[in-house]
């Protein structure tokens, strides 16, 4: 008898964890574990991918595993929706475990079979929340979840600030699950009965689906890293080795995601338009910030956390003006919304897994993550920077890769908004529309600072000269993941066909208008209104490109003379005369100072060696968590003075406690 398409993914999931086990039977085999352990994960990681394509659109399977305790079993349920984010999981995770191959060396603070099984793990984990059908086993996985990708956070855990960024990101993710867990306590609505099937039928009055829907926002939030509970994010991606990095910013960031669909459009019988209010200018606020901050980092690893934080606030806002039409009736817009925040969901885990891993050949190849330390590295590392140039204008929206189509349908959906009920949110979409475009047009920019500043120009320090191109695996990782960027960008028709049962199952509509008989136009709602041909851009780029070619063929006869550009006269071409990090994030602090909290060090014009450094820093961490940290210092103080430390105090202790105890008893 075959195996059902959710049997397929329980036997990945599995196959995961038995080959995590056999990293910890020879834990310091690196040959073993890189060569035999990790191109394993990839093989299940790529066939998962496939089982996963073939689950989206047919009916759901369900099924309950005997484990977990007596009265509480696992409920797994394979539908559209898990599916797609079981795809996304498996083609970029099979991608970044391709990577590891090459990358993990016996050198790393933990073993390398631990790191086999943590990371194993965590995929593992990742997949397990995706099939969860109940409240026990979705936060069993999702605080292993967690725990695992904490110890992969801190595999160089000698390190006192990444073992910093590590409790940071793991007391984060505990205070979202409690928030998560308090969501599905509303939303059982006191039958006792958590499965996600009783939820679906469970009908909430008065102010209970609100609750349910911000305790939603904000666990999920916690974990994709919307302000203000953004704050590990930028410390734990660079702590992280970079596949991990590329792990959690290209598809643990979505699992949030997965879970704010799931309770909003399926768990939850209804949605009112405020929350998409609220939702809109959380995702807005979020993407400004993000892209703002990115543009004045100076390590690059932080500068890619910080576009992550940018593009989460991108979707959220797209799920924020989904609610919206599907609150007022709208559901072809709303169809049209998600099928955008699907896409670019789809498209971060490609381009940003894409950069994260172009990032750690860098950091191998020249044991450098500050920009101030780079560049110039196209000449010595070609494959890595023609590669994550793909990924470069990918992230930055440009035609015909992948980041533009769903940046576009988004945009789209802005400017077709018809007349709403609400007077307020006809002026708020206009300004909602402007701050899309404003953060779009920002991560352009950024994306110009972080690939020519590290590839471009000249090398700044001497001993990237001896800096060395990735090696095999890696390349054909990052092959991989270009790949699928340019594919994603050029058949975009076909996509939104695939994702089209995801809008019937939570919109009860679909994107159909999006799809033409025309294979090679993509019109959201007509093509008289608006339309966008992929391969024709494509065609008329190589069009120009090879023209210029000709003619400059034409007038020069095939010679070619090499000089030096000019240099407006100054003699000297140093790397000193070049863009730096700091002077390309120069005009964004200024215009946007009062978001950073600045910190000058200015030397005097007496100092023998003059150093001038400046910090730009998030106001939050001293807004909120810093009073919040204080105050739990002052409280334990408190606490602590009650441990004298002799017997006799506890004892007297315990008399007055029994004592109250007997006198509130009778």
């Amino acid at each position: 008898m075959p195996l059902s398409l959710l049997q397929l993914v329980i036997a990945a999931i599995a196959a995961w964890l038995a080959i995590g086990a056999l990293g910890l039977v020879r834990p310091r085999h690196l040959p073993f574990i890189s060569r035999a352990l990790f191109p394993a994960g990839a093989a299940v990681g790529l066939a998962l991918a496939v089982v996963a394509f073939l689950g989206i659109g047919p009916l759901p399977q369900a099924t309950v595993l005997p484990i977990g305790l007596p009265d509480l079993p696992f409920h797994l349920r394979l539908d559209s929706l898990s599916a797609f984010f079981l795809l996304l999981l498996g083609a970029a995770g099979s991608a970044i475990s391709l990577f590891s191959v090459g990358y993990f060396r016996s050198s790393e603070g933990t073993a390398p079979g631990v790191i086999c099984f943590q990371y194993h793990a965590f995929l593992a984990s990742m997949a397990l929340v995706l099939v969860a059908d109940d409240a026990y086993a979705f936060m069993v996985a999702w605080e292993s979840m967690a725990l695992a990708s904490y110890f992969l956070v801190t595999t160089e855990h000698r390190i006192p600030e990444i073992r910093h960024a590590g409790f940071l990101y793991l007391l984060i993710a505990h205070v979202g699950a409690i928030g998560i867990l308090l969501c599905f306590g509303v939303l059982q609505g006191g039958s006792g009965d958590y499965t996600f099937g009783s939820m679906r039928s469970m009908i909430l009055t008065g102010a209970w689906p609100s609750a349910a829907f911000f305790l939603a926002l904000f666990g999920f939030g916690a974990k994709a890293g919307l302000v203000p509970m953004h704050i590990w994010l930028p410390e734990a991606h660079p702590a992280a080795p970079s596949p991990v990095s590329a792990l959690m910013s290209g598809i643990m960031l979505k699992t949030a995601i997965y879970g704010l669909l799931r309770v909003t459009f399926d768990l939850l019988n209804g949605q009112l338009w405020w929350w998409g209010v609220v939702a809109l200018s959380l995702g807005l606020v979020t993407a400004l910030f993000g892209v703002i901050f990115a543009a004045v980092q100076t390590d690059m690893k932080r500068l890619l956390a910080y576009s992550s934080i940018e593009n989460i606030g991108i979707i959220v806002a797209g799920i924020g003006l989904t609610i919206l039409f599907k609150a007022y009736g709208k559901t072809l817009l709303a169809a049209i919304t998600l099928t955008a925040v699907l896409y670019h969901t789809l498209n971060h885990a490609f381009f940003k897994s894409l950069l994260f891993l172009a990032t750690g050949s860098v950091l191998h190849a020249t044991k450098e993550r500050s920009l101030g330390k780079l560049g110039g590295l196209i000449h010595r590392m070609p494959w890595v920077a023609w590669l994550a140039l793909v990924g470069t204008l990918a992230i930055a929206g440009l035609p015909p890769l992948n980041g533009f189509v769903s940046e576009w349908l988004l945009l789209q959906a802005f400017l077709f908004t018809p007349s709403l009920p609400q007077s307020f949110v006809n002026m708020l979409v206009p300004v909602a529309a402007a701050a899309l475009v404003l953060a779009v047009a920002l991560a352009a920019y950024v994306m110009v600072k972080f690939y020519g500043v590290i590839f471009l120009g000249q090398p700044r320090e001497p001993n990237l000269a001896y800096a060395k191109d990735a090696g095999l695996f890696e390349r054909c990782a990052l092959v991989w993941l270009a790949l699928g960027c340019v594919l994603l960008g050029l058949f975009p028709v076909n996509v939104i066909a695939m994702l089209d049962p995801i809008n019937t199952m939570l919109i009860g509509s679909t994107a159909g208008h999006a799809i033409t008989d025309n294979w090679l136009l993509l019109a959201p709602i007509s093509a008289d209104r608006s339309s966008y041909s992929p391969l024709i851009v494509l065609v008329v780029i190589a069009a120009m490109v090879l023209l210029t070619i000709q003619v400059v063929h034409r007038f020069y006869h095939g010679r070619v003379r090499t000089a030096d550009p000019w240099d407006c006269g100054f003699p000297l071409q140093t790397p000193r005369m070049q863009d730096s990090a700091e002077g390309f994030g120069q005009p964004i602090r200024q215009v946007f100072e009062p978001f950073f909290r600045i910190e000058r060090h200015l030397p005097s014009p007496f100092d023998a060696a003059p150093v001038y450094s400046l910090k730009a820093d998030d106001h939050w961490w001293y807004w909120l968590y810093l009073p919040i940290a204080r105050s739990a210092d002052f409280v334990a103080r408190l606490v602590g003075r009650i441990q004298q430390g002799r017997i006799s105090v506890y004892l007297t202790y315990s008399f007055f406690t029994l004592l109250t105890l007997l006198f509130f008893v009778r």
